[in-house]
């Protein structure tokens, strides 16, 4: 499939911009676009808003799976900043040679097709086009996911946003007398099962997607998504602000987290103030530490610097990557980053960065085989009742060749291997 699709209308790109490397290892699976944040993802957000379906510009090894569309007339538009209906109007106003900007960051630009194929062949470092026209100064407050803790620190507007924008002017499903249902605002698409829970939206709204299922005793207290055909175990207990993404299953304590979809946190353990990507799986009892025992601000790994940056939050969790697992009773430390594709397991607690494809506990951890680490990826989303397609086995070898510095700087390299 070709990266460069040409078409002959006025045309909306979301592009990736240098926030990417703040975002990872979260977007070394996906473009920007695709995070979800709130109930949707801020690509789908956009599209709502403008009507019309919007492509994604990113690295040429992602390209395949997310092409970009091309046209005569192009609008680019800054991934990393969540839409309002404002903003959305102003950019679907833009002229030929105009762009919009906040402080000096380009939100959104016009541009033909030549410019736009331009910056397709010279992307490295852009963070978008240089303005050559008329620049407008956008002045009104927005968000922006600058790193990765952001998608937690934001999730309960974000929630809020798309709460008003996919239910305004619907009616809800009517849930079951065997749920008792604090306050108004929950919404429950068709196909949701929901019994003997207790909901409390008091605290915010609390969206139930299409075929949920919500089982007895689950504690929700909003803001609070459950998206599409995901399951809440029995005893569940789930304070807002959280996303739980489509065709997820939790179960057990979880706060303040978002997890984009497709993985499990089934059983009994702790998730908080965490940003965990898809076809993840952790085991039972896995807990993972959101506060510092003295008190101080926590610190994240940034790909970017090689090294810890401070967050500058007391409440900061786990930060894990695509196809990423736990064993049983496994535990992270604080402000712990967990790559793509590894393998968590053994008694030793993991260090605060753990680089993708590693296998094994936080004592002696290995480089995860390729080939293994590939069968278990093909595994998890069949699982799910998904195929691991080509274009994600090519993605999968091109991050173990662009993440081999981090784990020779950090693993065990020996030939003895287990896997």
């Amino acid at each position: 499939m070709a990266d460069f699709l040409v078409l002959q209308e006025m045309n909306y790109i979301l592009y990736d911009g240098n926030t990417r490397r703040n975002l990872l290892p979260l977007t070394f699976t996906r473009p920007v676009a695709e995070i979800r944040i709130g109930i949707l993802t801020i690509r789908q957000k956009w599209e709502r808003l403008l009507q019309t379906t919007v492509s994604c510009f990113t690295e040429p090894y992602l390209r395949e799976k997310y092409p970009f569309r091309s046209a005569g007339e192009n609008i680019l538009i800054n991934a990393s900043v969540l839409p309002g209906k404002d903003l959305a109007a102003a950019v679907g106003r833009l002229k030929p040679g105009q762009s919009i900007q906040q402080k000096g960051i380009l939100l959104a630009a016009w541009l033909d097709e030549q410019q736009l194929r331009h910056l397709s062949e010279h992307p490295a470092g852009s963070e978008g086009p240089a303005g050559q026209g008329e620049s407008i100064e956008w002045t009104a407050p927005l968000i922006r996911i600058n790193h990765s803790e952001d998608i937690f620190r934001f999730n309960g507007e974000a929630l809020l946003a798309d709460f008003e924008l996919i239910t305004r002017k619907r009616r809800s499903a009517t849930p079951s007398g065997t749920n008792r249902v604090l306050g108004e605002a929950l919404f429950m698409e068709e196909g949701v099962q929901l019994e003997c829970a207790n909901i409390n939206t008091r605290t915010g709204p609390v969206y139930l997607g299409k075929d949920a299922i919500v089982m007895e005793g689950a504690n929700l207290r909003g803001p609070l998504a459950i998206c599409e055909g995901a399951v809440v175990k029995m005893g569940a207990r789930l304070y807002g602000p959280t996303t739980i993404g489509p065709r997820c299953t939790v179960g057990g304590e979880i706060k303040q987290s978002v997890i984009f979809g497709h993985s499990n946190k089934g059983h009994d353990g702790y998730l908080g103030n965490s940003v965990v990507g898809e076809w993840c799986n952790f085991g039972a009892d896995t807990n993972c530490s959101n506060m510092k025992n003295n008190y101080k601000p926590v610190k994240l790994w940034n790909y970017k610097t090689a090294a810890m940056r401070d967050t500058g939050l007391s409440y900061c969790g786990l930060i894990m990557g695509d196809f990423s697992r736990t064993g049983i009773n496994s535990m992270f430390h604080t402000g712990t980053t967990v790559g793509v594709n590894v393998n968590v397991f053994g008694n030793a607690v993991p260090p605060a960065f753990v680089p993708d494809f590693s296998w094994g506990g936080g004592d002696a951890p290995e480089v995860y085989l390729l080939e293994k680490a590939l069968e278990a990826a093909e595994q998890i989303k069949i699982q799910k009742g998904e195929v691991f397609t080509p274009e994600d086995r090519a993605i999968h070898e091109a991050l173990f060749e662009q993440t081999r510095p981090y784990r020779e700087a950090a693993l065990k390299t020996g030939a003895e291997s287990k896997q």
